[in-house]
């Protein structure tokens, strides 16, 4: 994992001279999802890879994507795929799978926007349909919940939070997440962010992750982030881009 940190120090000092205007907003690469849903007939793409640790567990995740549409200016359509690849060592012998994990619809829904309280909130549901093979999947519909707020603290520190409830696998959870973000120059920002959850038999994980993003343009940004658990032998990195292409259907049908 050293190597990745570095690869990620190295991407930040090179992004720091960069100039933002930040138009497109995302679900990545942090855990906390956005209070803002993509506009009415935008089209958004949001995809990358992840590598991950757990004990003698070590998986890949590529493409791990999300696909978001919005029907109205406060309601989106979502769709989430990953394709993964994982190893567990066991005693000098491994065992290997891969394939794509259970595909996820959604929506999300923004039904609070007070700029003169800098708040808004937003509602977000994903029904999992267990489409996976053998060691990929659950093996039964489950569903992801999450009421998502957001704060603008100043022009150039913002809050988000997400308190969620999922029920997959016949396991239900509660999940949190708190992220501060920071507007570093015109192109380039960053965040911090704890978050977890509680599952049956009060099992509890603790993490935190941290993470850059960086605007090429108003519809295109990349993004790395690296995590740990806190309460666990886990570790992740992650980098990718998102890719907003507005008035898709109107350009299509032209």
């Amino acid at each position: 994992m050293t190597i990745f940190k570095n690869i990620i120090l190295v991407s930040f000092l090179l992004l720091m001279s960069k100039a933002f205007s930040q138009e497109i907003v995302t679900d990545r690469p942090d855990q906390t999802e956005s209070t803002i849903t993509v506009g009415k007939n935008n089209f958004q793409i949001e995809s990358g890879a992840i590598y991950q640790k757990i004990d003698n567990m070590n998986s890949f995740f590529w493409p791990s994507t999300l696909l978001r549409y919005g029907i109205t200016n406060g309601i989106e359509l979502r769709f989430m795929s990953q394709y993964e690849s994982t190893k567990i060592g066991l005693d000098g012998s491994d065992i290997k799978y891969s394939g794509f994990n259970d595909l996820e619809f959604g929506t999300k829904i923004q039904f609070l926007r007070k700029e003169d309280l800098n708040t808004e909130i937003a509602f977000l549901s994903h029904v999992i349909i267990p489409t996976a093979k053998e060691n990929l999947t659950t093996n039964h519909i489950g569903v992801v919940n999450k009421l998502s707020i957001s704060h603008e603290i100043s022009d150039k520190i913002g809050l988000g939070y997400n308190i969620g409830y999922d029920y997959v696998g016949q396991q239900s959870s509660l999940t949190y997440s708190f992220a501060l973000g920071f507007q570093l120059s015109n192109s380039l920002g960053f965040y911090i962010e704890p978050y977890g959850e509680w599952g049956e038999s009060n099992n509890y994980e603790s993490n935190f992750d941290l993470g850059i993003s960086y605007l090429v343009n108003d519809n295109f940004q990349l993004d790395a982030s690296y995590g740990v658990e806190l309460n666990n032998d886990m570790q992740y990195l992650s980098a990718g881009f998102s890719w907003r292409i507005q008035n898709f259907l109107v350009k299509t049908k032209a």
